[in-house]
């Protein structure tokens, strides 16, 4: 191990398929101090992109096995390092900053970090993260906005709750961090993110039946919040609830002018004129701003528009639908998290 431990981190974390980039004010070396000892800034900086047995990374770094297993497993707690097991043998490999090592910071993060990481995507992060496609999120519409003849299986988001075993709530970390900021622009509720695993885990505190899962997905979009999850058809670990002035996929959008921050789903909002009576509603409830008005008359900026669906739920008068995209522009999701990894590599040109 040489040069500068959070360099080497740094530059670590920018091979990974979700990237790290680099910016002009080096917030993002204060930001992993921040967040990294010196001692798991160097261990870290060693790891890869795909899990390795602690054997492995001990040679190769020199350092005794038990010693870097027992760093690992501390690191892999909170959420730095991404651990498990294959022929019972202990393997690990590092985690993105997002979605990874961000997000697990929710119970530690102060000011000093939430201030760190504003300026880091303010400074460039966002566009270096968000830019890249696959997108990290994509947009699940709202229950019962798509005809049920239209909507792909993967975008059915009750059926994504019926299918999962155990439920789990969880602060929105982006509330948190604009609610440490003193920015906050909304009062939606923080604690409303959904966490979901295929198989049973271990009872905790904050965890949810089936039945109030799906009572929390009313609620949000009741609300008017846009659901989102990982860009994959299979092995959704979380369903999000967005509002465009706190989640940083949606300010990618509204903040940071990235098109394709978040991965928009495969239909469009249209208005019909002749139903439409102006009341607004849409308008208010859009959290991408998709919608304008003039002399009374509401317009949908497709090239705006993600799909969510939150305009046809809320609409009195029945005047808007959600309508499948042409078979030529719809964009199917990867089917899993390593296809996820290995496009997203090849279109940042690490991947061959």
């Amino acid at each position: 191990m040489s040069g500068d431990v959070y360099e080497s981190l740094a530059a670590a974390l920018d091979r990974l398929p979700n990237g790290f980039p680099r910016t002009r004010s080096n917030t993002e070396i204060k930001l992993l101090q921040k967040i990294f000892s010196r001692v798991e800034a160097e261990l870290a900086g060693e790891l890869r992109g795909e899990m390795e047995p602690v054997d492995l990374i001990a040679t190769r770094i020199g350092v005794p096995a038990d010693t870097v297993g027992r760093k690992l497993i501390s690191m892999a707690k909170r959420g730095l390092v991404w651990g498990g097991s294959r022929d019972g043998e202990a393997r690990f490999r590092l985690a993105p900053l997002t979605v990874g090592i961000y997000e697990s910071q929710l119970d530690t993060m102060d000011e000093e970090f939430a201030t760190l990481f504003e300026r880091y995507m303010n400074d460039g992060g966002a566009k270096g993260i968000m830019e890249a496609q696959p997108s990290l999120h994509r947009v699940l519409p709202a229950q019962g906005s798509v005809r049920s003849e239209w909507i792909l299986p993967y975008d059915d988001v009750k059926k994504i709750i019926l299918n999962a075993r155990h439920f789990r709530v969880r602060r929105c970390i982006c509330r948190v961090q604009q609610d440490l900021l003193g920015t906050r622009k909304c009062d939606f509720p923080v604690e409303n993110c959904l966490m979901l695993s295929q198989v049973d885990r271990a009872p905790g505190p904050d965890d949810l039946s089936q039945q109030q899962a799906l009572e929390l997905l009313d609620e949000a979009e009741k609300l008017g919040l846009v659901h989102t999850t990982s860009n994959v058809v299979h092995g959704l670990s979380y369903i999000c609830n967005c509002c465009g002035c706190c989640c940083g996929i949606l300010r990618g959008i509204n903040d940071w002018g990235i098109e394709n921050s978040v991965a928009r789903a495969n239909y469009l909002a249209r208005i019909d004129d002749s139903k439409c009576t102006g009341c607004g509603l849409c308008l208010e409830r859009c959290q991408v701003g998709a919608i304008s008005e003039a002399d009374g008359r509401h317009a949908i900026d497709s090239a705006r528009c993600i799909g969510c669906g939150l305009c046809v739920s809320s609409c009195p008068g029945e005047a808007i639908e959600l309508e499948r995209k042409r078979d030529k522009d719809i964009e199917h999701p990867p089917r899993d998290y390593g296809a996820w990894e290995q496009t997203r590599l090849r279109n940042r040109g690490i991947l061959s």
